[in-house]
């Protein structure tokens, strides 16, 4: 309420605009975690370290870890986090697009997720006036091959 919708509002609203996706309706959801990384075109940006806001969706299937009670059956989200921070913290990208491919990019590649969203939210952007925020949110799907190879 109040805020800008979520990764989650996006997605239902493809699916209600007749994207589908595979069965996948679970997800694990960290939303709002804080890094501090040195990105964006001007050299001050790469020089002096500013917020970064990073919102992750993973979708897969969460049954078999909810029934069994058991975190080897899912995702650790330490590892999530651990993964988003280092990429935030450690590398430094010219734009906000690249940033979020990164972390996209890297938790399809290191866990069994289907498909995975990523937020990035810049909230100290100079754009010559109030905004509370830059951002940009991108989805990304593991391939059917590499589906297959899992």
């Amino acid at each position: 309420p109040g805020g800008p919708p979520g990764i989650a509002a996006d997605s239902r609203r493809r699916r209600a605009q007749g994207q589908r996706r595979d069965a996948v309706t679970d997800r694990i959801v960290l939303r709002g975690m804080r890094f501090e990384g040195r990105h964006g075109l001007l050299e001050a940006e790469q020089t002096n370290a500013q917020p970064f806001l990073v919102d992750v969706e993973l979708l897969l299937n969460l049954q078999p870890a909810g029934v069994e009670d058991d975190i080897s059956l899912t995702v650790d989200y330490r590892e999530v986090y651990a993964t988003c921070r280092q990429i935030v913290e450690s590398t430094s990208f010219r734009l906000v697009e690249a940033l979020a491919e990164a972390i996209a990019h890297e938790l399809l590649a290191a866990l069994p997720a289907a498909e995975v969203g990523v937020r990035v939210s810049k909230p100290q952007v100079d754009l010559g006036g109030p905004v509370e925020f830059v951002g940009v949110e991108v989805w990304r799907t593991r391939s059917a091959e590499r589906r297959r190879r899992r």
